[in-house]
């Protein structure tokens, strides 16, 4: 079973530090960051779980929602990512970074 702890991790960090950003912060592209990220990682775990299915784009709920947005799409993607009989370590690894760098953007 792949070790989805690094992305967990990531996301949470991530989602904590948005939630406590003040608005100020997320208003000039701190919010925006953080639910564009938590867009493509639901996206993939669309993908993981349900390939030919339909892809559907998380709403945008607002300022003080998207930290939980991303956190709900992280944790969506590593139960996925765990679920898969191969491991898909790569997958992983692209998303940990995509957090990480997303993370840096946004609250530079």
């Amino acid at each position: 079973m792949l070790d989805v702890t690094p992305l967990t991790a990531a996301v949470d960090r991530f989602a904590d530090r948005l939630r406590a950003a003040p608005e100020s912060r997320l208003r000039v592209g701190a919010a925006a960051e953080g639910l564009a990220l938590a867009r493509e990682l639901a996206l993939r775990a669309q993908r993981l779980e349900t390939p030919e299915g339909p892809q559907r784009t998380m709403p945008d709920a607002g300022l003080f929602a998207v930290a939980d947005q991303l956190a709900v799409a992280g944790h969506d993607l590593a139960l996925a990512l765990r679920a898969r009989e191969t491991a898909p370590s790569g997958e992983l690894d692209e998303a940990v970074r995509l957090v990480e760098e997303a993370e840096a953007r946004a609250l530079r």
